[in-house]
C-alpha cells in the first residue's frame, strides 16, 4: 500500500533537516512542493536528483489533490513538502492530507516532524507558552480589526504569523487595542539576519519605524501579558 508522508522541511537555515526526512526524500517516488524551485535548492544541498517534482496547489496550476489520489491507488510512494516548515500548519497541504483521508481511508498518512516557525518563535520569546492560542495569518482585510479585540481581551499567549507587507498595521492595531501587551517580534529566524525585538506595541512599532529596512522576511507575533 502507497503511503503519503508529510516532511518538514528547514524554515531558512538548510541545516535543519532530520536524517529521516532526507531518507524519505531519497526513496520517495513523487515529491509534491509547494514551489518546485525552493525543494530543488534543497533537494541539491543533500545531493538527491533523479526526483519527480509536482507542485501541489489547488488554487493554482499543478497537481490536485484528484491527481495525488491517483498517484496513490497506482502505488506511489509521495512526499508533502512545502517552502519552509511543515506542512498543514497554516498551509493549503491541510486540505490535501483531510481529501486523501476520505478517499483512500487505507492509504497510510505518516509524518515526518521537522521546523516550524510557532515553536521556534516560542522557544526563544521568553514567555510561559504551557497555553496559547495560534491564529496562523490572519485575514487581510474582513474580521481583522475584531480579531485584535479578542486578542486584546485573551488571557493566554497569542502566537500569529505576518508578512512583511501588514506588519506595521498589525503593531498599529495591536498599539490601539492591546497597549499594555507584552509584543515579542521573531523574524527571520534561523536565517543570518534572525532577530527578537520585544517591548510594548507602541515600543516595537516604533523599532521598526527607525529601522524600516528590516521589515522583511516573515513575522512570527507573540502576544502575551
Amino acid at each position: 500500500m502507497a503511503s503519503l508522508y508529510i516532511v518538514g522541511t528547514p524554515i531558512g537555515n538548510l541545516e535543519d533537516i532530520t536524517l529521516r526526512a532526507l531518507r524519505v526524500l531519497r526513496e520517495t517516488d513523487i515529491i509534491l512542493c509547494e514551489d518546485t524551485r525552493v525543494t530543488k535548492r534543497l533537494l541539491e544541498k543533500y545531493k538527491i536528483s533523479g526526483k519527480q517534482l509536482f507542485a501541489y496547489n489547488e488554487q493554482k496550476s499543478g497537481a490536485s489533490a484528484e491527481r495525488v489520489i491517483e498517484l496513490l491507488q497506482e502505488g506511489k510512494n509521495i512526499a508533502l513538502v512545502t517552502d519552509a516548515g511543515t506542512p498543514g500548519i497554516s498551509d493549503p497541504g491541510s486540505m490535501l492530507i483531510q481529501k486523501v483521508r476520505e478517499a483512500l481511508p487505507e492509504v497510510k498518512i505518516e509524518s515526518v516532524p521537522g521546523p516550524s516557525a510557532l515553536t521556534a518563535a516560542l522557544s526563544i520569546a521568553g514567555v510561559s507558552a504551557h497555553d496559547f492560542v495560534f491564529l496562523g495569518f490572519l485575514p487581510h482585510k474582513k474580521g481583522r480589526e475584531t480579531l485584535f479585540k479578542e486578542i486584546a481581551e485573551e488571557k493566554r499567549v497569542v502566537v500569529f504569523y505576518e508578512s512583511p507587507h501588514r506588519i506595521m498595521k498589525a503593531l498599529e492595531s495591536l498599539q490601539k487595542y492591546a497597549p499594555e501587551k507584552q509584543i515579542t517580534i521573531c523574524r527571520e529566524l534561523t536565517k543570518i539576519h534572525e532577530e527578537v525585538v520585544r517591548g510594548s506595541a507602541s515600543e516595537v512599532l516604533e523599532y521598526f519605524r527607525n529601522n524600516s529596512e528590516k521589515v522583511r522576511g516573515e513575522f512570527v507575533v507573540v502576544v502575551s501579558i
